[in-house]
């Protein structure tokens, strides 16, 4: 079935072995690392489950970063023309409107149902309400995926708790992450329990820890606790693994395309949106009067683009940074990536605040920086240190306008840009460091974007080739604004 199958878009051969695999299981991990598709594996996967008469409905889980993709992309791309289906993407704030089109999902139509919700929506009554009543809909009849399942490792959290019973409602279900132990082997537990509480043979959270951690006491407060000391019988756990999964890295991948793209989305907290309407509805109001130049616009640009990351300089010097949520969309994006990674962001400041939580978070020899405040044989140092395979040093924080030019950073396989440039130039630069000759294997680039804000604009600009500076300098600076 696999290989006459209608898909639309062609698979590669690794995603076929994948659904060779997989598609026909009531439970399947496909533990592949980001830009090697996984996506449309799961896509093609309810294609063939519906046109089989198996599910009738499907729920798609994801973080907020990335489940409108889902919508917007990987199923308007990859779901095969000949099936009728209706898609709805779950929203908490839900107007008349949007109520009328979640309503869409229980017709009598016959088609195939998808419901797209984010995994916070697990955290509160109504997401798990309405989950709950969608799946009982098409009980015996319908799939459960979860995109970057390392959001349900916590076993004691309470959007783990409810996905795991909700679960229970779904005849297949499908994890999907390209990094299934981020910080421990134990990650594995609430992941694999979703699938089947069988599959790792425990039960219990904790019967799983005594098998496959050794447990030290140790006296804190008064108190004495256990914590993890070092870890057992990971070859046992492995076969264990490979009896429900399938592994892949984008270095076993020699059918991907040299440059795979993607982006995340990120939500401005309450404090950045009101600065960006204001300074956006002055801006508007100083064109209005016709007093606004074109560099008086780029300024403008350059501040309402600060904003969406966090900082706003104002004309005294003087930096203040928002409440905002792109440096913890940064770090829930690594924990899917495997191997070294390129981070890149316009402003010294946001630099700053990547490199102190990379090195917080996993040890000051994981990170280095490069732009123009780091001495220059210094400079030379942290790329001899990145380039190094087998090194500590997996992190390469920099500025494209330091950074991008004339400097070779192949051991990286993933590029991430917390920010961008205005600048085309720098940016297919910046593209080419990690692409360049001594490259042996894909690379993937991954856009951190602000809905609905200035960052949009630029990241289709660049995508198509677009001088921006120029453009702006033209008769086109309000539609910018």
């Amino acid at each position: 079935m696999i290989k006459h199958y209608k898909f639309k878009t062609k698979p590669y051969e690794h995603q076929l072995k994948a659904l060779e695999k997989s598609w026909a299981q009531k439970t399947y991990a496909l533990f592949m690392e980001m830009g090697t598709g996984k996506s449309k594996v799961l896509v093609d996967n309810i294609a063939m489950l519906y046109d089989r008469g198996a599910i009738k409905g499907a729920v798609i889980v994801a973080p907020k970063g990335v489940y409108k993709n889902w919508h917007d992309i990987e199923i308007p791309v990859h779901l095969p023309d000949h099936i009728e289906h209706t898609k709805v993407l779950w929203e908490p704030t839900q107007t008349k409107k949007k109520i009328a089109e979640l309503d869409t999902l229980f017709d009598d139509k016959g088609d195939l149902k998808i419901l797209i919700m984010n995994i916070e929506a697990f955290s509160t009554t109504k997401g798990l309400d309405f989950a709950h009543r969608f799946l009982n809909i098409f009980l015996g009849k319908a799939l459960i995926g979860i995109d970057e399942s390392t959001t349900i490792k916590n076993p004691t959290a309470k959007r783990t708790k409810n996905i795991l019973t909700i679960g229970n409602l779904a005849s297949y279900r499908r994890i999907l992450t390209g990094s299934p132990v981020t910080k421990s082997p134990l990650d594995l537990y609430s992941q694999c329990e979703f699938l089947d509480p069988y599959h790792l043979g425990h039960q219990s959270y904790y019967s799983f820890r005594a098998r496959y951690a050794n447990m030290v006491k140790r006296n804190f407060g008064g108190r004495s606790v256990q914590i993890v000391a070092s870890y057992r019988r990971l070859d046992e756990l492995t076969d264990k693994l490979e009896k429900f999964s399938y592994r892949v890295l984008k270095e076993d991948c020699l059918d991907l395309p040299p440059k795979v793209f993607t982006t995340r989305t990120v939500e401005l907290s309450e404090e950045q949106t009101k600065m960006y309407l204001t300074m956006r509805k002055a801006a508007i109001a100083e064109h209005d009067g016709k007093i606004m130049s074109s560099m008086s616009a780029l300024t403008t640009l350059l501040r309402l683009h600060q904003i969406t990351c966090g900082t706003f300089k104002a004309d005294d010097g003087t930096i203040k940074h928002l409440k905002n949520n792109r440096l913890t969309a940064l770090m829930e994006c690594l924990e899917e990536t495997e191997g070294k990674v390129i981070i890149w962001a316009t402003y010294r400041e946001d630099i700053k605040k990547i490199v102190d939580s990379l090195k917080k978070a996993y040890g000051e020899a994981s990170t280095v920086e490069y732009h123009g405040g780091v001495d220059a044989t210094l400079r030379q140092d942290h790329i001899a240190q990145f380039q190094q395979v087998k090194g500590p040093t997996r992190y390469f924080v920099g500025n494209p306008s330091t950074g991008g030019y004339g400097i070779t950073l192949t051991a990286a396989n993933t590029v991430i840009y917390f920010s961008n440039s205005y600048d085309l130039e720098k940016r297919l630069q910046s593209e080419d460091r990690a692409h360049r000759i001594g490259q042996t294997g894909s690379v993937t680039y991954v856009d951190l974007v602000s809905e609905k804000t200035i960052d949009e604009r630029i990241i289709k600009s660049l995508k198509d080739k677009v001088n921006i500076a120029n453009e702006i300098m033209g008769e086109d600076i309000k539609n910018w604004i």
